[in-house]
């Protein structure tokens, strides 16, 4: 289905957004605050950085090849890889991290330091996730590999059953699929779908998307294997683990927000239309998790109120806990769902429970 084809309703439950937008609004009005990055957020992007590029440094310079030593460098560089994902690009290719373009775009390259694609990110997450979250066809988020059934609208396949076991290892090799293939597919996907207009458009972005990769694999395995005295294996071992540390983390904190048991996944009726309007549609659709863990929430740039975060996805995420009782308050007001996990384990646990009803479950497919 073209996701161009999809509309939400104008008319079903249309104040609820209106009051909370005003009130948020208030919030940072009265308060005389910025909606946008704080001193906070200038310190952590500092500290994802130093968490990423430092293990490097180390690395080139040769001095640590003890085999256990040595991955754990990789391992450490998968964390700020995971923290420069979650804190500082997210934010950033959001326009949330400051007021001024340059910055966020800036910033938002450093999805291309780390081996993905900004562009092709925008693409998926911004228009596609953001707008279409749990659609399916629509949601690129749940749109996965035949191996894997995110969507209850997906086919379901025997081997389906056991994917609550075997989908660690998907959520492991995620990045490194980004890294190669994915996003080329990607382009082509969107190219299709209108995502990308223009023949020079399209080049262009295939002509970035192949520099920065032939850039990231040159500073990440090339130089390392030029200059570290340890076997190329062990390069290669090493930079697996520091892929499987970032693709673990990442599937988890963007998988348990949405793929919950718990969330619903809309279908529009024979005319294309949601049976409501688009904030309501992503309160249904959207959960948090452990909302009362402060440094959790500091570590994963402030993912864990992705009800907040889809809602206001314009507003940097130091400011998602103050707003969130605005907008809890706000959802009990209108007897609107306000999804929430009081811990990540828990979130995790349940996550696995829908993976596994999914490997079983042929829906009744209704609008909604």
């Amino acid at each position: 289905m073209n996701y161009i084809s999809q509309k939400f309703s104008q008319t079903e439950n249309v104040e609820f957004f209106r009051v909370l937008r005003t009130r948020v609004g208030s919030y940072f009005h009265t308060k005389n605050r910025s909606k946008y990055g704080n001193w906070s957020m200038r310190m952590k992007t500092v500290m994802m950085f130093t968490l990423y590029l430092t293990p490097y440094v180390f690395i080139l310079s040769g001095n640590i090849t003890q085999p256990v030593m040595f991955v754990a460098l990789w391992v450490t560089m998968g964390l700020g890889k995971a923290g420069i994902g979650l804190s500082i690009m997210h934010d950033a290719n959001h326009g949330a991290y400051s007021s001024r373009k340059r910055i966020n775009k800036f910033l938002g390259y450093s999805m291309n330091l780390i081996g993905a694609n900004a562009e092709i990110w925008k693409l998926q997450h911004n228009i596609l996730h953001h707008t279409y979250t749990n659609i399916h066809g629509a949601d690129d988020d749940i749109h996965t590999p035949k191996i894997l059934r995110f969507s209850p609208y997906d086919k379901r396949y025997w081997i389906h059953r056991y994917q609550f076991l075997y989908v660690w290892f998907f959520y492991g090799i995620s990045t490194l699929s980004w890294m190669t293939s994915k996003e080329f597919f990607q382009a082509f996907r969107y190219k299709k779908m209108g995502l990308v207009k223009g023949k020079h458009k399209f080049r262009n972005l295939l002509t970035q998307l192949a520099l920065w990769k032939v850039f990231y694999f040159t500073y990440m395995l090339v130089l390392p294997i030029m200059f570290v005295p340890v076997p190329a294996w062990l390069i290669l071992i090493s930079f697996l683990a520091m892929h499987f540390t970032t693709g673990i983390i990442l599937s988890l904190i963007f998988q348990t927000a949405h793929v919950m048991p718990e969330c619903k996944f809309p279908t529009p009726n024979n005319k294309g239309i949601i049976e409501n309007s688009w904030a309501i549609h992503e309160m249904m659709t959207t959960s948090n998790y452990a909302p009362s863990s402060r440094v959790f929430s500091w570590l994963i740039g402030g993912l864990n109120y992705q009800v907040e975060h889809h809602l206001f996805p314009t507003i940097c995420h130091v400011h998602y806990r103050k707003i969130s009782k605005i907008v809890s308050d706000t959802a009990k007001e209108f007897n609107v769902p306000y999804h929430s996990q009081k811990t990540f384990a828990l979130a995790i646990w349940n996550h696995i429970q829908m993976l596994h009803k999914l490997g079983r479950w042929e829906p009744t497919v209704t609008q909604g």
